[in-house]
Formats: structure tokens, sequence, C-alpha cells
């Protein structure tokens, strides 16, 4: 198999609590490639709301994540890692909502269940994010990225 075409699964659906969290062989990859800035998903979230920083906010709903803290636990989960669809922050109102609350969560559930991205969007992203950080932060940039990734497209499946 092309490693470029090599892809990884991004969230776990726990029906449960109807919430996400991140795979864990994503959240190693995120980990490995400096991709996680408050949480792995916030640059994914910047794509999906129009390619802009406000895209980051797409999972800041602490409020629903405490209304999950307690079962969570008995399912041995931390809240603060679980991602939460409040379907009212994808839609701006501008030309809608075409849709209801209830269909566009029932959309974006069925997208996170089957998003897997592939290691060449990531290890691209992951280029771009440091970069960036490079030039305000060159502290907290990742001087061996290339030798990561190459390692990471190496590894066997």
């Amino acid at each position: 198999m092309n490693s470029s075409r090599r892809t990884v699964k991004i969230f776990n659906y726990i029906e449960e609590l109807d919430a996400f969290t991140v795979t864990s062989e994503y959240q190693k990859i995120a980990n490995t490639l400096g991709l996680n800035e408050w949480n792995p998903v916030v640059w994914i979230g910047r794509y999906f709301l129009l390619d802009n920083d406000f895209g980051e906010h797409w999972f800041d709903n602490w409020e629903l994540r405490a209304e999950k803290a307690e079962k969570a636990a008995v399912l041995g989960l931390d809240s603060i890692d679980l991602f939460i669809i409040d379907p009212e922050r994808f839609q701006n109102g501008r030309d809608g909502p075409l849709h209801s609350p209830e269909q566009r969560k029932q959309f974006w559930t069925d997208v996170l269940i089957s998003l897997e991205l592939s290691y060449e969007l990531l290890c691209n992203e992951a280029r771009l994010y440091n970069a960036k950080v490079k030039k305000i932060l060159p502290e907290d940039s990742i001087e061996d990225l290339e030798y990561r990734i190459n390692r990471l497209l190496s590894e066997d499946l």
C-alpha cells in the first residue's frame, strides 16, 4: 500500500454518551507530529468551519461535557476528553439554517464516525503548523519533524 494513502480513523463514538473521543492511533500520530494545540482536533475544526480560526472552537462546549461527567466516569472516561456535537455550532444563520438542529447533529455524528484522514494530509498539516510555530515560538517548534514523518511513514501496517 502506498504510505501516502494510509489513513487513520480520527474519532471513536461512544453511543452511551452520544460523544466522541480521539482514537489512540490518531492521538499517537498527533503527539508525534505536534498536531496538539488545545486538543488534537483543533486544526480539523478550522477546515470544517470554513477554513478560519473560529473553527478551532468547534468543540468548545464545556457545559455539555459537564452534563456527561458522571456517566463518563462510570465508563472510565474523563469528560475533558469528550467531544460532543453541538448542532448550533454548525450553522451561522447567514443563509439558513436549512436543517433542524437534530438533522445537523445526525449529519455531523455520521461524518465524524466515518472520518479518516490520510497520513499525507496529517504530515502536510504538521509541516504547515510547525513552520508557523517556528516563526512565533521557535523554542516550541519540532526540529526533527521530517525525521518523525519519515519514521511514521515507514512504520509497518
